[in-house]
């Protein structure tokens, strides 16, 4: 089959001929409708988060219908419609049987550290025989994927396939940040910061929730109206440059729209930065909720007495909270019954060979979700 391969620093992404293992126990293969492609595939090829075992299939939101499943899978068979999940769970570790699947301690010590499947090795090869990784147990950059049992999540056959493969990351990210991990209130105020594709989830989520006001900031004003689309009150341009003076701008803007500060605040980038912004805008008894994930080792400064005095939080939120077998199904029937809007996320469809024009595109920040479609 054709994948989108990263070959380690520096090196472009490439679309080659690999081979794909069959199914082993509790696994099943899929063919991809569609692959979403994330911020987080950037932060693979840039080495932002160190480690990364390299040469890896690429893409971790995907959905598609299952044509293989191995032994011991009972609750899945050839013909079922799936949205892919990048945290497959166990459900044999104590953070699983904790009601944690976010957490699974096999996918962080083995899938996500290692580029492996479950049993701690790989069924993707190059033709020659060399091993290929599989970036976060998915790998969806590619014609199919064999994945475990756990992260193919059944979804009803009658949505369509293409456009829910979203749901598996930047939606779910999103609008389970709010639900799930925030649990914003109604008549709340909130504040996005980013607009991509996590952000913008966010204002959906914080509609849903009957948020009162919805702030949406950006530095790309089409992103800040397609905000205001999904779910947002208002929006706010960033100044590109990040001087003292044009963040106080910024700032006293917000406070124009938000006089008491934000009941929960929402970094969706993931930097020092927006993250010191998301605390700064913060009412009594406000929340600060860190959704992007940063690169390795960034820190961020606030007052410690501040957030004793005002009663206020700071919550990561890691892959919105899901329960992926619950909620990932449970989004699809919200988009079905027109209250999550998906379509408007999408801004290119592109064949699988333009993988790393899409990541070139997504860097340059002139798209919002690209689907490949193989």
């Amino acid at each position: 089959m054709r994948a989108a391969v990263w070959h380690g620093a520096e090196a472009p992404v490439t679309i080659e001929d690999v081979t794909l293992d069959a199914p082993g126990p509790n696994e099943v293969r899929v063919k991809i409708a569609a692959a979403g492609v994330c911020h987080s595939d950037l932060h693979i090829i840039r080495q932002d988060w160190g480690g990364i075992a390299a040469p890896m299939v690429l893409g971790h939101e995907g959905s598609g219908t299952v044509t293989e499943v191995g032994r011991d899978v009972t609750d899945l068979s050839p013909g079922d419609h799936v949205v892919l999940s990048w945290i497959a769970p166990c459900n044999a570790c104590n953070a699983c049987h904790d009601g944690r699947p976010t957490q699974c301690l096999t996918h962080a010590n083995t899938v996500s550290a290692g580029g492996v499947l479950h049993d701690g090795t790989s069924r993707l090869h190059r033709q020659n025989g060399g091993t290929l990784f599989h970036y976060s147990g998915v790998s969806s950059f590619a014609e199919d994927v064999v994945v475990p049992a756990s992260g193919a999540i059944k979804v009803r056959d009658d949505a369509p396939l293409e456009i829910i493969a979203l749901v598996g990351c930047a939606v779910a990210t999103g609008v389970g940040s709010v639900l799930n991990v925030a649990q914003v209130r109604p008549g709340s105020t909130v504040l996005i910061v980013g607009c991509g594709g996590v952000g913008l989830n966010v204002a959906q989520g914080a509609r849903i929730a009957g948020a009162k006001t919805i702030v949406a900031i950006d530095v790309v004003k089409e992103k800040t109206q397609r905000a205001l689309e999904l779910g947002a009150t208002h929006a706010l341009v960033a100044p590109m440059d990040g001087d003292h003076q044009s963040q106080a701008g910024l700032m006293s803007q917000i406070r124009r729209l938000l006089p008491n500060g934000a009941d929960y605040a929402f970094d969706a980038i993931g930097g020092k930065q927006t993250a010191e912004q998301c605390l700064n805008a913060l009412a009594v008894g406000g929340a600060a909720v860190m959704v992007g994930i940063p690169k390795s080792g960034l820190t961020a400064e606030f007052e410690p007495q501040k957030l004793v005095d005002l009663d206020q939080r700071i919550i990561g939120a890691n892959y919105g909270g899901i329960v992926p077998a619950v909620d990932i199904p449970r989004l699809v029937d919200l988009y079905m019954d027109g209250t999550l809007l998906l379509d408007p996320l999408v801004s290119h469809r592109r064949p699988l060979d333009e993988a790393a024009d899409a990541l070139n595109d997504l860097q340059a920040g002139t798209a919002l979700r690209q689907l490949l479609i193989p």
